[in-house]
């Protein structure tokens, strides 16, 4: 049977509504997976440079530890609500809200207090919390929120 048949008809399948808005949907979140894509690359990054330098205390202290590690479990988790969203899921998509939104703010007190962390990491977290700030812009946008209001 040829793979473009449906069912045996001789027509080609066609998408229903429920395709087409999951494509839309997809589609629409692709640039947002991308940037919590980017922002778990980074953090996972930034880890691997921590466990690299752990023996250097000047670089990496104990608040450096505790701070990439919970990023990057932040950063875990912000991927898998942004990958449920992107399939349609309402509650992943206001998990992906609320947290985005939280680790944003809490990246803009750690980037403002003074001597709490490195430098080098306080520019990391700056661009983490970039990243963080354009996903909380798009899915607060009227293009994205429309996708999830109810029927």
């Amino acid at each position: 049977m040829d793979q473009l048949t449906a069912a045996g008809t001789g027509r080609a399948p066609t998408m229903t509504c429920m395709d087409t808005s999951a494509a839309h949907t997809r589609q629409a979140l692709r640039p947002v997976k991308r940037l919590v894509a980017s922002y778990l690359a980074l953090s996972a990054a930034t880890l691997v440079a921590v466990v690299l330098l752990r023996h250097h205390p000047a670089v990496v202290d104990d608040a450096v530890w505790v701070r990439t590690v919970i990023v990057v479990a932040s950063a875990l988790l912000t991927y898998r609500f942004a990958a449920g969203a992107a399939r349609g899921s309402i509650g992943a998509y206001r998990r992906l809200r609320i947290v985005t939104a939280v680790m944003t703010v809490a990246i803009v007190v750690i980037v403002v207090l003074p001597g709490v962390f490195p430098v080098w990491l306080r520019v990391e977290q700056s661009v983490c919390g970039l990243l963080l700030l354009a996903v909380v812009v798009a899915l607060n946008g009227r293009a994205i929120r429309s996708l999830f209001q109810p029927a």
